[in-house]
This record gives structure tokens, C-alpha cells and sequence, in this order.
């Protein structure tokens, strides 16, 4: 499926993830999650002007951190034992050019020594194909983060920043990171000594897709050494990717050091799980902050669907306590437990916040969360502390705890900067260093930056950069408060003063696209190699001959990307009512047996939407031929469903359709089209009304023209690029090309600033 999905809808999606019932693509980047309720207020990020046809925002200084990039190339990190603790420093490069066996799976069996690590002796354990060990039990589908199933070693979820995971790894299993970067691939070797074993890594970065920062392989060499005494070596002989999580990760003894239990008044009407009647904080082995609420009887437990939208907030500022700073808008810094509960799920809460891990734990009359410092608080003494709970449909707090002042005593940040460390530092239960590219915007900054400077003149606003920010692809998801009060189309206009808008805005990217990855490339480079049917470089001469130039059109994967998340604005979030039963078409992309095939195709005769769904051959036998998939590349049109919620045609002009399901592979045809044994039921546009309602305003009344805000965006002091400014600039022209033929002349797209 696809990368795009709604940050709006992000944390419903991840719920939905966490159940299995979205494709590990789908799965949203969690550090985006917030409050459904409670989307915070948008602010402006930099300063706005315009060239032309494109809008250039300079950002203020620091205004998105500041990278952290692996600098350890040709050196070697030392990890000596300290009881069970590590010291660390780093040294000259000491490389083991004898490599021994490749590594056919994951599973590694000692015979010559048992490693100790983490209150253990190991004879066994796991490589991940991504640069990391893992000891212990393997990592199951069912543990592992949203979208990242495990390799054999350490994984995180599909969407999570470096800087963000490094910490939510703590705990989780005994691991090591010697150079742990998602999406990384190639052959792994060891080799067991009498008195250590070696392993080492020789990985490219993933090249040639729409996610991807380069059309070829990349060379990415390093090596741990695992001695008898405990001792670990890290060595990076030559290196291309510039970020990753380093580090030791045992698992923690637990032991808890009380910092504070703060009282709250009780309010005796509330339901006992809502009266909250005090505020636990801990410290765990130096390097954890725990809280816990406590409440006047049992808290709702996991699988319990009355959870949903009940939420358990902790607020930390720098400040001294006021009644003026009570509140989490206000606040530094906030942790957030929120119940949720979905159709075909099990109930259950999830954390999140700077440095909060997700997991979170309900027992009794207490719920705990916990997590490493966020970095707000690092190096303060002492902190102001509130707490509120808010009870479903509720906006405001049900139960507050006024702010009172703690300490930040025996708290130890785990993170460092190892080329600066010496034997004498440490010892460290943990320790690790993210390296990371500049962190991620907030969308409503970004809308907010825009419109507060040139006017609520926009309906899609699209980001570019000379420079990369902390996320594993070189796409972008898409979010907005969906302006223009549309409705039947599963999902209506919302917190539109968070993003600045009076009504007009409607969606965006959340992140700026870089100028050096494969979307914002022409067309793929000489030589570049042909990858699977997910790549462009599959389908070259194909488009090539369908061309009158003999040239596939410029800008595919940048097409891609702009027609599927602009197309969120208005899929994919619908359900069909079919004889009473109702029947989810998506979500947040169209089922991938819902046949979707394109109305106006954009550069084939045969494409299923830029949503998802397919194009799908019934042969009346019960076997359905997929003559067109649900991946968006090469860049694809737009459906007869998708067009209608667009305002575009009306429900006369869709043609019946069906959706399959418990699809079964059975072989492919003479062209190489995949078979699939289904269950087909047929659809018509009236069962989606049926559970929508219909569309409004309808077709003959609905918004036309579509104006696009091209933003470059640079960081304080930088003007744009050449390149940068004309490969914007050619994406700029061809989107309103795209738009105008996949629209079928029917709606049109304007790219002026001013």
C-alpha cells in the first residue's frame, strides 16, 4: 500500500495497527500522535516570501533542533564491563578483515564461549539485518512497533524519529545497536573464537523506490566484537548513511526511587477510575522517570471498550507554580495515557509525549506510564508538576491536581555523545547516541507559517527542502483540518484555527520532501538498476514506449506522491451499507480488493487509484486476475469512487463496483498478473450513501479550482538552492498537468502564492 496517511488520523490508524488490521506500510509515525480531542495551536516557525510561483519560508533558528550526525567513521568504540555497568571510549579504528561465514538467517549458536551481557550468559543470539543483536526470546509480530516487523534483531515503528526511538528501546529486550538504521539490507558474518565471537555487517541503504534517498547502492561496513570478559568493540570501517541508533541496551533491574506523591482533591461524584486522588514519581535505576495515578477505585482495564477517549495527562514545566500554568496548552512538557477502542480491537491504553515509551500498564486503582527524561527537562533541578484526567466526550478536565514543585533528583540521561567520552565517565546502565538529521515539523506550524504571512488563500500547501529531517523515508505523510465544510466522505472539517485557516485550508504534506531524494529527481539516472514492480525503473521502457517523446513523463514518483496525499483530502475513510451489513472500504486506503479502476488514467490504459484498491478481472470461475495493484507507482489516476467524494462527478456517473475478500493466491496468467481465488460482493455508489450520506455540496455545486502552495523550505540564514528551485519549480508545472488530465478537465489547480 502506501506511505501517505492523515496525521489527523494518526493515532486512530496507530490503534488500528496495534490491532493487525492495517499493512505494515500503513502504520503511522507514532511521534506525530496526539490528542484527538485536543490538536495544539499552530504557531509560525520562520519567516515567509515569495519567488514567483513558489513561496520560500526561512525557518527561525533552531527552529527544528539541530542534527546529530554519525561521526565515528574509522574509529572504534570500547565498552569495558564496570560490575553491570559499562564505561566507554573511543579509539583508533581496529578492524577484523577476516570476516568468516556469511549468516544464512538470524539465529547465532555459540559453541566456544558464552557471552555475558545483561545479568546473563548467552550462547545464543539474533542479528538483525539492520545493524543490531538481540538476546533472548525473538521479537513476535505481536510485540513488535507498528510497521516494523522484526529482522532477527531490534526494531522500531515504521514512522519513529531516531532521536525519539534511542529511548523507547530501553527495556525492551537485551539488545545491542552497533549501528541500527531501518530499512538497511545486506549480508551479515561471523565468526567464533576461543575468546570472542565477530560480526559483520555490509548493508546499503535502500535505493531506487519513492522512499528512498538514492537510485544506488550505498557501502555501509561495521563490525562488534563480543569477548569472553563481557567487553564490547564497535568498529565503523566505512559508512554512507549518517544516522542511527548506537548503543548497549541490558535490561533494567527495576529498582524504584521514590521522588515525590503528590495529593489531589478528591471529587466524590466522579466515577472512582476519574477521581484522582494522587501522583506518584519515580526514578528506576537512574535512568527511567516513572508515574503512576492513583485513583479512588479500579481503573477500566485493557479489552474494556468504555476506556476509549478516557485520558490521564502529567504536565511538567520549568516554571514555579502558578494557577496560571495548570493546563496543557501551557505547560513545557506533557505525557499522555489515552484509552482507546475500535471496532475488531481489543480496548487498551497507549502513552505517548517527548520521551514517553507507549507502553503503558493499568492495574488496580493505578495506571503507569513511564519513560526517559524528555529533553525540555535535562539539566533542571527542580520542576512544576500538575495532572488532569478527562473523561470521554469531555474537552475539558474532569479531575485536576494543582502544580506543585518536585525535584529532579537521581535522574540520568542515557543518552551521550560517544566521541567525547573517556574511560573516566560513566559507569552507564544504558547507553546510547541517536544520530539524526533536523526533527520533525508540526503541520499546524508549517500551515500556520504559511498562511499568517500570504493569507487563508490555499487549499493544499506542498513542502520542499535542500535539507533531510529525522525520518527512515524520503516521502511524506499528509494531515489538514479538511476546509470546505465538505461532507458524506467519512471524515469532516476540523480544528481549523489549530492550522490558521478560516475555512479555506484543507490539507498538506507534514514534512518537507528533500532535494536530493529519488522523488524530486527528473528521472532515473543512467544506469541506475531495475528494481521490482514497486520502482519506476520497472516500468521505463513500458512508459517510454506509450510516450510521443519516447520519454516517461518527469517527475513520476513526485506525482506519486502529491496525487495519493492530496487524494487523502477525501479518501480513503468510507464505509458501504450493504443489506444491512456495513462494510469498511479502507481505511485510509482504499481495501486492496476494492476495485478502483481510474476514470481519466494518467500515462497507462489500465490504473487502479492512487489510493489503493486495484483493477481486478472477474472470471467468473471464483478466480479474480489483478491487472493493476494497489501501490502507487508508477503515479496514478483517480477512481470513479474517489472523483464522486472529490465533488468531481456525480453518483449517476460511477459505475457499479465490488470488493473482495479472504483473497487466496492461485497462480498468475500468460502476462505475469497475479490470480487470486475471493469472495466478491458488489457495491453500488447508493450502499456508500447508504453509510455516508450523500455528498455535499453535491457536483453541481463543489469547489473547482484548487490552489497549491509550493513552499521551499530552508533553514535560518539559507536561501534556496538552484536545484532545489527548479526542480520545485518543474514539479510545480507538472502538477497542475496531472491534475488537469486525472480530474478529467473537470476540476483544475492553481499554484499562485500571491
Amino acid at each position: 500500500m502506501r506511505l501517505g496517511i492523515s496525521s489527523s488520523s494518526i493515532f486512530r490508524a496507530a490503534i488500528l495497527a496495534l490491532c493487525g488490521l492495517l499493512l505494515h506500510q500503513m502504520f503511522p509515525r507514532l511521534s506525530f500522535a496526539q490528542d484527538d480531542d485536543v490538536i495544539k495551536q499552530g504557531h509560525p516557525i520562520g519567516k515567509v516570501s515569495t519567488r514567483g510561483n513558489l513561496i520560500v519560508m526561512e525557518l527561525n533558528d533552531a527552529a527544528l533542533g539541530k542534527a546529530n550526525l554519525f561521526d565515528l567513521v574509522g574509529h572504534t568504540l570500547h565498552f569495558t564491563p564496570d560490575g553491570s555497568r559499562y564505561r566507554v571510549e573511543e579509539g583508533s579504528l581496529q578492524w577484523d578483515s577476516d570476516f568468516g561465514s556469511e549468516l544464512a538467517g538470524a539465529d547465532v549458536t555459540l559453541h566456544q564461549l558464552a557471552f555475558p551481557f545483561s545479568g546473563q550468559h548467552w550462547s545464543s543470539f539474533r542479528v538483525g539485518r539492520t545493524g543490531s543483536i538481540r538476546f533472548g526470546k525473538p521479537e513476535t509480530s505481536g510485540n513488535a512497533p507498528s510497521g516494523a516487523p522484526s529482522d532477527g534483531g531490534v526494531s522500531i515503528g515504521r514512522f519513529d524519529p531516531l532521536w525519539e526511538a534511542a529511548g523507547g528501546l530501553i527495556d525492551s529486550a537485551p539488545a545491542i545497536c552497533v549501528f541500527f538504521k531501518p530499512r538497511t539490507s545486506g549480508p551479515l558474518y561471523v565468526k567464533e573464537l576461543s575468546d570472542r565471537v565477530v560480526v559483520t555487517w555490509d548493508l546499503t541503504e535502500p535505493y531506487g523506490n519513492i522512499q528512498d534517498f538514492t537510485w544506488f547502492k550505498t557501502v555501509n561496513r561495521f563490525q562488534a566484537v563480543l569477548h569472553r570478559d563481557g567487553s564490547i568493540d564497535m568498529s565503523y570501517q566505512e559508512l554512507a548513511a549518517k544516522d542511527a541508533i548506537v548503543g548497549v541496551y541490558p535490561v533494567l533491574s527495576g529498582t524504584e526511587k521514590p521522588l515525590a506523591r503528590l495529593v489531589a482533591q478528591p471529587h466524590a461524584t466522579l466515577a472512582e477510575y476519574l477521581d484522582l486522588r494522587a501522583l506518584k514519581l519515580a526514578v528506576v535505576d537512574g535512568v527511567l522517570l516513572r508515574v503512576t495515578f492513583e485513583t479512588r477505585g479500579p481503573m477500566l482495564t485493557e479489552n474494556d471498550s468504555a476506556l476509549d477517549g478516557l485520558t490521564y495527562r502529567v504536565l511538567f514545566d520549568t516554571h514555579p507554580p502558578s494557577a496560571a500554568n495548570v493546563t496543557s496548552s501551557q505547560s513545557a512538557v506533557s505525557w499522555t495515557t489515552r484509552g482507546f477502542a475500535r471496532p475488531g480491537c481489543s480496548a487498551r491504553y497507549v502513552a505517548f509525549g517527548p520521551g514517553a515509551f507507549r507502553r503503558v500498564k493499568a492495574t488496580g486503582n493505578t495506571i503507569v506510564m513511564q519513560g526517559t527524561l524528555p529533553p525540555e527537562l535535562r539539566g533542571v533541578e527542580q520542576v512544576s508538576v500538575s495532572a488532569e484526567v478527562t473523561a470521554r466526550g469531555n474537552r475539558e478536565p474532569v479531575a485536576r491536581l494543582s502544580p506543585r514543585t518536585v525535584r529532579l533528583t537521581g535522574v540520568r540521561d542515557p543518552e551521550v555523545h560517544f566521541s567525547s567520552l573517556t574511560h573516566k565517565d560513566g559507569p552507564f546502565s544504558v547507553v546510547y547516541e541517536s544520530f539524526h538529521y533536523l526533527t520533525l515539523p508540526r503541520p499546524q506550524d508549517l500551515s500556520c507559517t504559511v498562511i499568517k504571512a500570504l493569507g487563508d488563500k490555499f487549499d493544499f500547501l506542498a513542502y520542499y527542502s535542500d535539507f533531510r529531517i529525522d525520518n527512515q523515508e524520503a516521502g511524506t505523510p499528509s494531515d489538514g483540518p479538511k476546509g470546505g465544510n465538505v461532507l458524506g466522505t467519512g471524515e469532516d472539517q476540523h480544528d481549523l484555527e489549530a492550522y490558521c485557516t478560516q475555512g479555506r485550508f484543507q490539507w498538506e504534506y507534514v514534512q518537507p520532501v528533500y532535494v536530493g531524494s529519488n522523488q524530486m529527481q527528473e528521472r532515473p539516472p543512467e544506469g541506475a538498476a531495475t528494481g521490482s514492480d514497486r520502482d519506476i525503473t520497472f516500468y521505463v521502457r513500458q512508459l517510454e514506449e506509450s510516450s510521443p517523446d519516447r520519454k516517461i513523463r518527469p517527475y513520476n514518483y513526485a506525482m506519486s506522491q502529491l496525487g495519493h496525499e492530496m487524494g487523502h483530502r477525501w479518501a480513503a475513510f468510507i464505509s458501504a451499507k450493504v443489506n444491512g451489513e456495513t462494510i469498511q472500504l479502507g481505511p485510509v486506503h482504499w481495501d486492496r480488493g476494492l476495485q478502483s479502476r481510474v476514470a481519466f488514467p494518467y500515462q497507462r490504459p489500465v490504473e487502479a487509484s492512487a489510493m489503493g484498491g486495484g483493477v481486478w478481472q472477474d472470471n467468473f470461475d471464483g478466480t479474480f486476475t489483478q491487472l493493476d495493484d494497489d501501490y502507487y507507482v508508477p503515479a496514478t489516476g483517480y477512481s470513479y469512487l474517489d472523483l464522486y467524494l472529490m465533488g468531481l462527478i456525480s453518483p449517476a456517473e460511477v459505475p457499479d463496483f465490488f470488493i473482495l475478500k479472504n483473497l487466496i493466491p492461485a497462480g498468475k496468467d500468460a502476462n505475469g498478473h497475479s490470480i487470486f481465488k475471493a469472495e466478491r460482493t458488489k457495491l453500488t455508489i447508493n450502499d456508500v450513501i447508504a453509510a455516508e450520506g450523500p455528498r455535499v455540496p453535491d457536483v453541481d455545486h463543489s469547489q473547482r479550482n484548487f490552489n497549491t502552495g509550493i513552499v521551499l523550505v530552508v533553514e535560518h540564514g539559507h536561501t534556496p538552492s538552484p536545484d532545489l528551485i527548479g526542480r520545485a519549480d518543474a514539479i510545480r508545472q507538472q502538477w497542475i498537468k496531472y491534475w488537469d488530465t486525472t480530474t478529467g478537465h473537470r476540476a483544475s489547480v492553481t499554484t499562485n502564492p500571491q
